[in-house]
């Protein structure tokens, strides 16, 4: 849309032009039209000036999938401040972590995440203003209904589309989970790039189903974003159940589908499936690696098309999809979006031999400005970045993923860094070492299994005491689903632990080779 700079000024094209038309509705009954969303967004956003956030500002959300996630996300972008959109469900050491690396001045919670908030902010010099939905705030903290109390006031628009909208938190290419950097420009493009699709994946008369988390990229840019682009309406779910969500597909008349590749395992039983999806005419899954298995059972039993694609956070996110494919192949994710660019390089940065497989580089609009807060691992002087995954290209120009560079493990489309996992058992007493994999799982995708080395202890008391620690040190989907106690991890010449050769007992323990 020509002349659109900032995500929010979407908000105020759609009320100009359909006041009165439902914009985002509730699995619950609450509903915004889009005269009163834009008034929402203007209303957060004079609030937000009126409590000292200006622009460049940071504000983390701590917010589950709920209406005040998409009109404070909005009414931070519209007062030109940063959103800082994570995880509802990090324990209070990861949201401590995030809020002094990001330097949030406000963050934002709800009922369910006050307390855990509330606890990080505690151990922070200078922690942020505490803006809380649905509870009682405390002394010193402010309800949200506060923060939306003042009329809205105009917003001088937005003149450099360069500035940072939203940091994401990812794994990037090494160590602890760090935060991409992505401006207005980059968000904006992505929603272009996809709406240059044919067929479109969001007409204006859609219904859009928003089960996918508002945290991460998917629903954030591609499900939101991209609901805002095409003026559809979006029906948020505040968790994925798999029998209540096919039921509200059916009674909200969802006509698009996007998930995550999980619920197609958690579907596949459901006796009634192609009744309770009678509204859909397009899913789209993406996020992680599909089992074309899946897909093919799924549309034999729904007659409903599954389209992939392939995208990274740090591409805002979608990078492919087979609705760009001219004859999409089981297995494949698609073609490069318009406006997008995919090649594949050998470890010395050329074209691989043959059909030797390679390592994806992007390059487009869409791309982020690096990692929080120096910009480093960012695209090159010519515009490509080095995605860390391998895979090759058929004749036709669709993309196949291979493998990972990254050390990374995808747990239900979430990225799991080892390292970070690691960290957190080698502080468990007795445990002297410890090596993090992924294994293949059938309804997460990947799981996380933990090797430690606890010479001479006890396994079942060292089990229980990692365990424990990371219930309370880690979010739930980077828990290891297993933890192996040994006395000696397998290690190179150098003395770095071979995770290959535990992938290959474990390969072996799925076989039913190994007890």
């Amino acid at each position: 849309m020509s002349g659109i700079r900032d995500i929010a000024e979407l908000v105020s094209v759609a009320a100009a032009e359909q006041p009165d038309r439902l914009a985002v509705v509730e699995a619950g009954g609450r509903s915004l039209t889009w005269g009163r969303l834009e008034d929402e967004v203007g209303r957060i956003a004079t609030g937000l000036g009126a409590v000292g956030i200006v622009g460049g500002h940071r504000v983390l959300l701590a917010v589950g999938n709920r209406i005040e996630f998409v009109t404070t996300y909005l009414g931070v972008l519209r007062a030109q401040a940063v959103a800082v959109p994570v995880n509802p469900r990090s324990t209070p050491g990861e949201l401590a972590r995030m809020l002094a690396d990001s330097g949030a001045r406000m963050a934002v919670a709800d009922a369910d995440t006050a307390a855990a908030v509330r606890e990080a902010a505690a151990t922070l010099d200078a922690p942020p203003l505490l803006v809380v939905i649905g509870t009682q705030p405390l002394p010193g903290e402010r309800g949200h209904d506060q923060l939306r109390e003042p009329p809205a006031r105009p917003v001088p628009p937005l003149q450099d589309p360069e500035k940072l909208a939203v940091l994401l938190y990812t794994s990037g290419t090494s160590g602890l989970p760090r935060a991409a950097m992505l401006t207005h420009r980059a968000l904006l493009a992505n929603l272009d790039q996809v709406a240059r699709v044919e067929p479109p994946m969001i007409h204006g008369d859609d219904v859009v189903l928003g089960v996918l988390p508002l945290f991460h990229v998917y629903g954030l840019n591609a499900v939101l974003g991209g609901v805002l682009r095409h003026r559809a309406k979006l029906v948020l779910v505040e968790r994925f159940d798999p029998h209540e969500t096919l039921t509200l597909i059916d009674d909200e008349a969802c006509s698009v589908v996007p998930v995550a590749p999980p619920v197609f395992a958690y579907w596949q039983d459901e006796e009634h499936l192609a009744e309770h999806l009678g509204p859909v005419r397009l899913v789209l899954s993406g996020s992680a690696p599909l089992a074309p298995e899946l897909v093919e059972r799924f549309t034999e039993r729904t007659g409903i098309p599954v389209h992939q694609g392939y995208g990274l956070t740090e591409a805002s996110p979608v990078v492919t999809s087979t609705l760009c494919s001219v004859a999409p192949q089981p297995g494949s994710v698609g073609a490069a979006l318009p406006g997008v660019e995919v090649r594949l390089v050998d470890d010395a940065g050329r074209p691989p031999e043959g059909d030797d497989p390679g390592e994806i580089q992007v390059r487009g609009a869409n791309l982020f400005s690096g990692y929080w807060p120096d910009g480093s691992g960012g695209p090159d002087a010519d515009g490509w970045w080095s995605t860390g995954d391998v895979g090759f290209l058929d004749p036709a120009g669709d993309l196949f993923l291979v493998d990972r560079i990254k050390d990374l493990v995808i747990v239900s489309g979430f990225n799991v860094y080892p390292v970070e996992v690691e960290e957190v058992l080698t502080e468990v007493p007795g445990v002297a070492e410890a090596a993090v994999i992924g294994v293949d799982d059938p309804v997460t995708g990947e799981a996380v299994v933990a090797y430690v080395r606890a010479p001479g202890a006890d396994p079942a008391e060292i089990e229980a005491a990692v365990r424990a620690h990371c219930d309370e040190r880690l979010a739930r989907f980077k828990r290891p689903s297993r933890v192996e106690v040994v006395d000696t991890l397998p290690k190179t010449g150098t003395g770095k632990v071979q995770k290959g050769r535990l992938r290959v007992i474990e390969r072996r323990r799925t076989l039913g080779l190994l007890e």
